[in-house]
């Protein structure tokens, strides 16, 4: 009898056991939140996650580039938690706005840039315009050197190049025929490695390597970009779908907190949604903040 009692304790606890670690298993296994997009929001994205994720153990966060036009397309077919985008949604083909959700978590300077050898530091915004509208092709139009221009232009989809040329270009203007990258890493590496070469990335990836233009003798400072003296500059946006998970809700949450805002925002080089001056509509129209 002591023996069957024992054998059947044993199986009591032998089964309390197995349902216990199914539980704890269950109840640890890690929440997932995939974001793909803009590769101008990736570094603070990238950041914050970081931050995120030593808080919390049970989240797991995948963040990939791609471009303003894949995030919006990923998020909007379901393929991604989060879609990151320097542009409004309504401003990207293919793509029905009203079935996502914006969430303005940044803003991000853009900014001219060329080879560090090239002797030349400002130009006005209408000889950027005739750079990339293929009108102006050798810097020593624009007081440099006798040197070819070569364009090093943004991929059709960058949110980038969008608000770039949202800026910059007039109306029926066309970009210079060039070669295009989405990426602002690989964009960087091209111009810091082509003599005469100019392009533009995000204020959060310019370094010694490249070297980066004034505007109307303006640089792009936190201060110029928060009054609109330097008009280079975009929301960056993450776009959901329009009931998101609590996961990817509280993440972003924690984006636009005041700890992300006032700290890691400006030490990486973006600019606080807060701190803005001026807002801008999805058709570049500028309206003063009271």
């Amino acid at each position: 009898m002591k023996k069957w009692l024992s054998a059947g304790a044993a199986l009591i606890i032998v089964a309390l056991i197995i349902v216990s670690w199914a539980t704890v298993r269950h109840q640890t296994k890690p929440q997932k939140i995939s974001i793909v997009g803009s590769t101008a929001l990736q570094p603070l994205t990238e950041a914050v996650a970081h931050q995120y994720q030593q808080k919390h153990s049970g989240i797991h966060i995948t963040i990939q580039g791609g471009g303003s036009g894949t995030g919006l397309s990923q998020v909007q077919a379901g393929a991604v938690d989060v879609g990151n985008s320097d542009v409004f949604a309504s401003q990207q083909n293919g793509i029905n706005a009203k079935k996502l959700r914006g969430h303005v978590v940044a803003v991000a300077g853009i900014v001219p840039i060329v080879n560090p050898n090239l002797p030349v530091n400002n130009l006005s915004m209408e000889q950027l315009r005739q750079i990339f509208t293929g009108k102006i092709t050798n810097w020593q139009q624009v007081g440099g050197p006798n040197e070819k221009i070569t364009v090093i232009n943004r991929a059709h989809g960058s949110g980038s190049r969008v608000a770039f040329e949202q800026t910059v270009f007039k109306n029926n203007d066309e970009a210079v025929i060039s070669q295009e990258q989405d990426s602002n890493g690989t964009v960087k590496e091209i111009v810091a490695n082509t003599p005469g070469a100019i392009s533009y990335i995000t204020r959060s990836y310019v370094n010694q390597r490249v070297k980066p233009l004034q505007l109307n003798h303006f640089k792009a400072t936190k201060a110029n970009i928060t009054t609109n003296r330097w008009p280079l500059w975009s929301y960056e946006h993450m776009y959901t779908k329009l009931n998101p998970n609590s996961a990817t809700t509280q993440f972003i949450r924690y984006m636009q907190s005041p700890a992300i805002q006032q700290r890691l925002v400006n030490s990486t080089n973006y600019i606080s949604i807060h701190d803005m001056k001026v807002k801008k509509t999805a058709n570049n129209q500028i309206i003063e903040e009271k």
